[in-house]
């Protein structure tokens, strides 16, 4: 279908008699029903609007939440308004009727805003509800722009929900009609009911980032969709970038002798540590460009092993470790390879920036950060390259030994040199030829995982 704007889309749900409901919204006026207003016709779509602003009202309501402005909020306004809908009218018009409850909590200031929203609808009558649920950044600097903005993408969810919930991926594309990505962001979405089975929401996590609607969207290793504050938010963190194409022992020998040296840092001893396995959009592309079954290969392993996975468009570490210090003030630690690092060195990767690496090194570790560098083997003359033995840019040297100076690059200590052999590349294409020897390399759990499910083009020994 052609793109309808935000009136069209209001007008056409407000013409349509079978589908009726509810709009509570806290926060930042009654944007998205206005919409509804705004067009005419709304008698046919609106059954009641609601703004319980002030905190004991809400309570009263919704029952009591720490946080106002948080996914428990908007889950406890979607499940009570829909039970209530049903209640009042499922008997009177209950067999002609998919009731919908739409709702949002959102805090708009001048700066940035945020919220949630969520629409929980039938699609047919007397028909269990289905949930979307999303949060927002918007990004206008005035509130007015802020309000207007939530009011299209509230009118884009609701749409979408009644006449794209077959087709997520098109939903999603949808949620940006009208706006652009300079003036908001979607960080995270979650799918859930009957129109939902089948929809794996890390799948739908990725569409996010792959799209633009965000540069990094976040799940756990029960594969439960998360904004990243809920799991970021003050707590240090300790991340490891790479392609998982499979996990090999080389790369959880890393993670394992990183997080021991990054737990002796006395800031986090005491902490909740959260560790993040992060696969970058450009270590997700294949030859053909980003395959949705190969990412979720590598999420099913990475589940297995009970990580945590952020997907994100940040090819520069400066710029991911920007996007950890949106949430916390605690230690920040990379897990990096020798390779790695070398790379992060060159001035080559920073031609947009006037300072080249100075720059870029001067942005990375501004917060509470470091790097843990794991050796490499150099496999023409055998040794084991180690980060006081880095070759890199004359420019670059005295950098280098002021980093490893003051302990913002730390050489990890007790790996295991046996490990330094591994090449994913070269297991990869084990499992693929169906060379067994692959599995000395790789973790027990990971192997029969791999054997099982056939993941990355596993094939069976000749004969």
């Amino acid at each position: 279908m052609s793109q309808l704007n935000t009136d069209q889309k209001a007008l056409q749900l407000n013409l349509d008699v079978a589908k009726y409901g509810t709009f509570a919204e806290i926060g930042a006026g009654q944007e998205v029903a206005r919409c509804f207003f705004h067009v005419g016709h709304a008698a046919g779509t609106v059954a009641k609007t609601i703004s319980a602003y002030d905190m004991a009202v809400s309570d009263a309501i919704y029952g009591h939440s720490d946080r106002y402005v948080s996914r428990k909020r908007l889950e406890s306004m979607l499940a009570y308004e829909f039970d209530l809908l049903l209640e009042r009218l499922a008997a009177t018009r209950g067999d002609r009727t998919t009731f919908f409850v739409f709702a949002d909590t959102v805090a708009t200031r001048g700066g940035t805003g945020h919220g949630w929203m969520g629409v929980r609808f039938q699609t047919q009558p007397h028909g269990e509800p289905s949930d979307i649920i999303i949060h927002v950044a918007m990004l206008d600097l005035e509130r007015v722009r802020q309000q207007e903005t939530l009011g299209i993408i509230g009118v884009n969810l609701i749409f979408g929900a009644f006449f794209c919930f077959t087709e997520p991926t098109t939903l999603i594309t949808s949620l940006m009609d009208g706006l652009r990505r300079e003036r908001v962001e979607v960080d995270m979405i979650k799918f859930s009911g009957p129109a939902f089975t089948g929809v794996d929401n890390r799948l739908m996590s990725l569409q996010l980032v792959e799209q633009g609607f965000t540069d990094a969207a976040m799940f756990t290793a029960a594969g439960e969709v998360v904004q990243p504050s809920e799991v970021l938010y003050k707590k240090p963190i300790l991340v490891e970038r790479g392609r998982f194409r499979p996990i090999t022992h080389l790369t959880l020998d890393l993670l394992e002798r990183a997080q021991e040296q990054f737990l002796e840092d006395p800031q986090v001893q005491s902490e909740a540590l959260v560790v993040l396995m992060e696969m970058t959009l450009h270590n997700l592309a294949l030859e053909s460009g980003i395959d949705h079954q190969d990412f979720l290969c590598r999420a099913d392993t990475l589940r297995i092993l009970g990580k945590t996975v952020l997907i994100s468009n940040y090819g520069r570490y400066f710029r991911l470790a920007e996007y950890l210090c949106r949430y916390t003030d605690r230690p920040i630690g990379l897990a990096v390879g020798l390779p790695g690092l070398a790379e992060i060195a060159k001035d080559k990767h920073y031609p947009d920036l006037a300072g080249g690496v100075l720059e870029s090194t001067g942005r990375l570790f501004k917060q509470n950060v470091k790097l843990y560098v794991y050796p490499q083997l150099d496999t023409v003359s055998g040794q084991v390259m180690t980060i006081d033995r880095l070759q890199v840019e004359p420019r670059a040297r005295h950098l280098l030994a002021y980093l490893l100076d003051n302990g913002f690059l730390v050489p990890i200590r007790n790996y295991n040199p046996d490990y330094l052999r591994i090449l994913s590349p070269d297991v990869l294409a084990k499992i693929q030829s169906g060379d067994v020897s692959w599995e000395n390399d790789v973790p027990a759990p990971i192997v029969r995982a791999i054997k099982e499910s056939r993941l990355f083009g596993w094939q069976l020994p000749p004969g």
